[in-house]
């Protein structure tokens, strides 16, 4: 049957969310159901066989064996967990609505940099927090942009896509390297006499309400006034093929309780991984990785991995819209809901963080995002803007691994 609401389905940051799933029949405990579950979440992605490791990085974490192991088998684990967490989260907005399901698509899209991120905010590792933001920016920004051009266009000689979607979301950019420029420049030209702390904390918690406030408007911009910029019909024609598909063989979906179950137990997995990784960072930049490197570039790779491989899937099919609501949706995420909330949250448990950065980080921001913004300003993308992009982020790989740690240098 078809579904008049086809053409209002929003384009959000961590795939399509689609209609009411046609069936809507209810969960079942039975023996078959419960294999048929797992065989749906084997069949999720390639990625799903590296399962195998999470009673791996269970065992050497209660071995207490060498702190590098235990990082890099969370770390494995982290990344295969992403992507039950995402196929949940697609098969749940299948039963919920569009509505809703951007709002799961909001709060689940980046649940893994949020968990170690919440867990390095509780360590006080505020540090490893501003990394761990940044260095998302950097990966969706470059790399996964980037590789969406590339591998995109190597066999086309351009892709087109929505301008002004695009370009809102740029727009969407530039006040959040602004937002976050603000603190850094302010204690920058600080007269060295006076105490910054106290002024620094309190602008990064106003500053953090109103970038929380600006990612609600765009949410009800995106979802309400203007969701036809972020609506077109090469993605109308995926929902619509997903639907068909699913009426045909239902059984491919998870059930609603059944998918919050699973979120439920796969977040507690993420959750132990998480405070694994965070815990053993130390042992990881003895080995001579320093903890800049470590947040800016391995953690944002592995909590995006699943994120990363479905941008470049549908841009390779040439929907090149999506990929960009994918990885610069992302972004979008992380500088306006997922590090301002950080900074409430730590209000909330009596850590200090707050949104100063690095000048080198700050500044590193900026030419992303200008970088990022130059691609897009035509509505055009091709492979060698993605070689580009990608080549930057590789440059700024090289830069954060050689670059020393705070305590290094004071040292």
């Amino acid at each position: 049957m078809a579904h008049s609401a086809l053409e209002s389905v929003p384009l959000l940051p961590g795939g399509l969310s689609s209609l009411v799933h046609p069936s809507m029949r209810p969960d079942t405990l039975s023996k078959d159901r419960t294999f048929k579950i797992f065989s749906i979440i084997w069949n999720a992605s390639p990625l799903m066989p590296l399962l195998i490791i999470l009673p791996i990085a269970f065992l050497v974490t209660v071995l207490k064996m060498n702190g590098i192991l235990i990082f890099t088998t969370n770390a494995i684990a982290c990344a295969v967990l992403s992507v039950v967490l995402g196929k949940c989260t697609e098969d749940l907005s299948e039963h919920v609505g569009p509505t809703f399901a951007a709002v799961l698509n909001a709060t689940l899209g980046n649940v893994i940099e949020l968990i170690v991120s919440f867990y390095a905010l509780k360590a006080g590792q505020f540090d490893i927090v501003k990394s761990s933001m940044m260095g998302s920016i950097f990966s969706n920004l470059l790399l996964v942009t980037g590789c969406c051009f590339l591998f995109g266009g190597y066999n086309r000689i351009q892709q087109r896509f929505n301008l002004t979607a695009a370009q809102t979301m740029s727009s969407l950019m530039a006040i959040s390297c602004a937002s976050l420029a603000i603190p850094t420049v302010f204690v920058a030209t600080l007269p060295t006499k006076l105490d910054e702390s106290a002024d620094i904390l309190k602008i990064s918690r106003f500053t953090s309400i109103i970038l929380l406030i600006v990612y609600g408007l765009f949410m009800i911009f995106q979802l309400k006034t203007h969701i036809s910029f972020f609506d077109n019909s090469e993605a109308n024609a995926i929902v619509s093929k997903a639907s068909e598909e699913t009426m045909e063989n239902p059984e491919n979906v998870l059930g609603k309780k059944e998918c919050c179950v699973i979120l439920a137990i796969t977040t507690y997995l993420v959750s132990m991984s998480a405070d694994q990784i965070v815990d053993k960072i130390s042992d990881v930049a003895e080995a001579g990785l320093s903890k800049s490197f470590i947040a800016l570039i391995l953690i944002p790779i592995i909590g995006n991995a699943a994120e990363h491989v479905t941008s470049v899937f549908v841009a390779m099919n040439d929907k090149m819209d999506l990929a960009l609501n994918i990885s610069i949706g992302s972004s979008i995420q992380i500088a306006l809901f997922c590090t301002p909330l950080l900074v409430i949250i730590g209000w909330i448990i009596g850590q200090p963080m707050t949104l100063q950065f690095t000048i080198f980080e700050t500044v590193t921001l900026f030419i992303s995002i200008f970088l990022n913004g130059y691609f897009i300003g035509d509505g055009e993308s091709n492979w060698l803007e993605g070689v580009l992009g990608v080549a930057l982020y590789l440059l700024i790989a090289i830069a954060f691994f050689f670059y020393p740690d705070a305590a290094s240098v004071s040292a």
